[in-house]
This record gives structure tokens, C-alpha cells and sequence, in this order.
């Protein structure tokens, strides 16, 4: 480094993760072996996000920027041998976005100084980055203590003959969640066919959309929970609880090139039927009053018992007036295994038998690989304080998943989500516009 021996930024305390609002004071440390002479030495503050629809590309497609701030610590003069101390503060916007990195994106901040010299010198720069969090509360987001519901049917048929009509409902307990917290999920499967079902499927997915001038949309499967297949004529319930992960928050407000969504989605791989639950992810937790408490871990007897919103008209089939008048005798599907997105970022670990084997095990049994599932794209920034190093890679899933509509257009969870065919149909709106 020739002369400059140390050119350093440091955080007051070495704190690295701030809010919005909140001021953000630091010192710059130089130290040199000889005399150096400098026209300026400053600081600048900046608050940027950037996104590309090439993967780990640093050539931004769009860009916006939420702050920058410089403040000049030395004007021309010499810097004798030894260290120098500069202390700087700057204020933090109170509508700065929470940080964020992705494959296809990345929301930072950092602080840089620069010591700028006299001409055919050389400049130097040091750079220190720093996370911050604008928390989203859960309790501000109306009927987030609700549960949420969705319905879809599917008629069989062979040689064109119809043979029989099923059912599959899914609710969460909430539609809101903290990062440590449990998601209760219920399933029911009204099977009034001469077939067997394949196995239940529920997962936990992440969807990014980067909004650049082609928008990417970037899934992870955050987390998997198999069941075992219903036979034909029987109805059958599935209860599974999801342990939610340290994720980044919902909706990235603030930011309008980023935008991260969260659905539970429940899908059977025979017959091929989905429904899908949108939910949020913030930073604190519903606090439930007194006269709002938590929804019971044991799921209701009926799922349509309490109101279900559908996701798609019910068949010509009246399978609940069946099951009123004692038609068929519910069973308990078993769990197969489970399967959780480790924080690294690499393929999901998966155990059998849930009720032996918690979610919480997930990191001292071994993964699971097929290559013959389908390949996704991982999002990064799954990660307190919500950032990785590295590349990214894709993981395999056993999820079809089904790209959901652009959810943060609506009001929801007001609004159920879409039905099955129009989530599914080629020549809808939302699927014309996929890369």
C-alpha cells in the first residue's frame, strides 16, 4: 500500500445492523509511514438497491437509490506520519427498505471513504457495509389473526368416462408469521373416486420478483412436508405443523424493484391438484389480546365446517351433504417425511416419521437429492442479518410448483387467491408475462 499503511472504517460499538431513523456514527482510521498529501478526505453514506436478469451480474439492469450523504473530514493538506482519527455521523431515512441480496439483485448499504490526492497520485478508498432493518409488524396488517382458507376440486375420468370427484382443502391457523414460529397446517381430501390419490405435498415457498426491464421470478422452497396417498372413496385429514426458518420480511416496503412473497402450497402429484395460501413473514409477532387467542393446534373435524374461502367452484358432486348424512368415515393420513431449506442456501434435509423426527433436527440428518426433480433458482438472504457470501446454486424439489399470481398487487389476505385454473391456464395474464 506503499505509504498508507491502514485505511479502515469503523462502527461506533462495531454495530452493523441499524433501523431506520436511527443514526448510524462510525470513525475513519489512516495510518501511514511517510507524509502523504491529500486534496480532501470524505465519507459518503449510501442506501441503493440494483437488479439484473442475469444471475450474480453486478451490470444493474434498473436502479434506485433511497439515500447518499458525504461529508467532508479534511480539506487539502498533509497528513503527517502515524494514525489519524476522523469520526463522521450520518442520519438514516426513516423510509429506508430492510436489506436484501439475491441472485438477481441486491438492496445495500455501506459507508465509503475516499482520500482523494493531487494529480498522477493515486486515490484511495475503503468501504464498510452495513444491514438495516425496517421491521414489519404483523399487527398492523388487518385480518392477519385470521385464518386462511382454500378449496379446489378435480373430477376424474378414464377413456373419457367420469369416474368419481375430489376434493382438497387447505387453512393455515394464521396468515401471519414470525421466523421460530409454528405453522399449523390442515388438509382434508374427500377422494369419491374408484382411485387412489399419490401423496400430499405441503410446502413452504418463496417467490422473489425482481422488477427490472424483463421481471425474473426467483422460487424457494423453503420447506416440505409429505404425506401418504388417500384411497379411493374414503376421506381423509392431514395436520402437519412447519417450522418457520430465519427469512427475510414480506413485501420489502420502501423498495419498488424488489419484492419478496411467502405461500403455503398444498398439492397432490396424482391427481394434479394444487391450492395455495398466501401468508406474511415479518419481524414481530402477532400479539393476540384476550378476546383473539390462539387458534387450537387440533384442527376443526371439517375444514368447511368454519367457512372456507374457495379457490375454484365446487364440483356438480355435493360431497359435503354426503359426509352430513354419515357417508364416509374420516382417517388420518401419516406423515412420510419432512424436508427444510438449511440456511446456506444448499439442498433441503429431510427425516421420516414428523412425529419422532421434529423440523428442528433437520441439521444433523442427511439430504436429500433426486436428480430427477426439477431445478429452481435459490434466493439468497435467508440469513440474519439477511445477507450471504458467495454464488448461489439451485436446489431440487419434488414441489411442481405452480407460480402463484402477483399477490403484492392485491389487498391481501382480504382476497382468496386464485382458482385452480386460473393459477394453472397458459393463457392467463400473469403466466403470458413470465420469462
Amino acid at each position: 500500500m506503499g505509504k498508507l499503511q491502514q485505511f479502515d472504517i469503523t462502527f461506533t460499538n462495531n454495530k452493523v445492523v441499524y433501523s431506520p431513523g436511527e443514526s448510524i456514527s462510525g470513525t475513519v482510521i489512516i495510518v501511514t509511514s511517510a507524509s502523504l498529501q491529500y486534496k480532501d478526505i470524505k465519507v459518503n453514506c449510501l442506501g441503493s438497491c440494483g437488479v439484473s436478469n442475469k444471475m450474480n451480474d453486478t451490470s444493474w439492469t434498473l436502479e434506485e437509490q433511497y439515500f447518499s450523504s458525504t461529508l467532508s473530514l479534511a480539506d487539502k493538506g498533509i497528513l503527517s506520519p502515524g494514525e489519524h482519527s476522523f469520526p463522521f455521523q450520518f442520519l438514516i431515512p426513516v423510509a429506508a427498505p430492510t436489506s436484501f441480496e439475491g441472485p438477481f439483485g441486491k438492496l445495500v448499504y455501506r459507508a465509503r471513504a475516499v482520500i482523494d490526492t493531487p494529480r498522477f497520485s493515486k486515490d484511495y478508498k475503503a468501504q464498510r457495509l452495513f444491514y438495516l432493518l425496517n421491521v414489519l409488524n404483523l399487527n398492523q396488517v388487518p385480518g392477519i389473526e385470521q385464518p386462511s382458507y382454500a378449496v379446489t376440486t378435480k373430477k376424474f375420468s378414464y377413456l373419457l368416462v367420469k369416474t368419481g370427484t375430489l376434493m382438497l382443502k387447505a387453512s393455515s391457523d394464521l396468515r401471519g408469521y414470525t421466523p421460530g414460529q409454528v405453522i399449523r397446517l390442515a388438509t382434508e381430501i374427500h377422494n369419491k373416486s374408484g382411485k387412489d390419490t399419490g401423496c400430499v405435498l405441503a410446502s413452504l415457498i418463496q417467490k422473489v420478483t425482481y422488477k427490472s426491464k424483463r421481471a425474473v421470478y426467483d422460487l424457494r422452497t423453503i420447506a416440505e412436508v409429505e404425506g401418504a396417498g388417500v384411497k379411493g372413496g374414503k376421506h381423509a385429514e392431514w395436520r402437519e405443523q412447519i417450522i418457520v426458518p430465519p427469512l427475510p420480511q414480506s413485501g420489502l416496503a420502501g423498495c419498488s424493484l424488489i419484492n419478496i412473497d411467502y405461500f403455503l402450497q398444498v398439492s397432490l402429484k396424482s391427481p394434479e391438484v394444487v391450492v395455495t395460501l398466501p401468508i406474511y413473514i415479518g419481524n414481530i409477532a402477532l400479539n393476540l389480546t384476550p378476546s383473539q387467542p390462539m387458534p387450537s393446534t387440533t384442527a376443526p373435524t371439517s375444514i368447511s365446517s368454519i367457512g372456507a374461502t374457495p379457490s375454484a367452484p365446487p364440483a356438480e358432486v355435493d360431497l359435503e351433504g354426503e359426509l352430513a348424512t354419515g357417508g364416509s368415515v374420516s382417517e388420518e393420513i401419516p406423515t412420510k417425511s419432512h424436508s427444510q431449506q438449511g440456511q446456506s442456501g444448499h439442498s433441503p434435509t429431510t427425516f421420516p416419521g414428523s412425529q419422532n423426527n421434529p423440523p428442528e433436527l433437520a441439521c444433523s440428518l442427511t439430504p436429500r437429492h433426486d436428480p430427477s426433480t426439477a431445478l429452481f433458482c435459490v434466493s439468497t438472504g435467508a440469513t440474519i442479518p439477511f445477507f450471504t457470501e458467495g454464488n448461489t446454486t439451485p436446489i431440487s424439489t419434488s414441489c411442481p410448483l405452480i407460480l402463484p399470481p402477483e399477490y403484492s398487487t392485491w389487498d391481501y389476505p382480504h382476497e382468496p387467491p386464485p382458482t385452480y385454473e386460473e393459477s394453472c391456464s397458459p393463457n392467463s395474464s400473469f403466466n403470458s408475462s413470465m420469462p
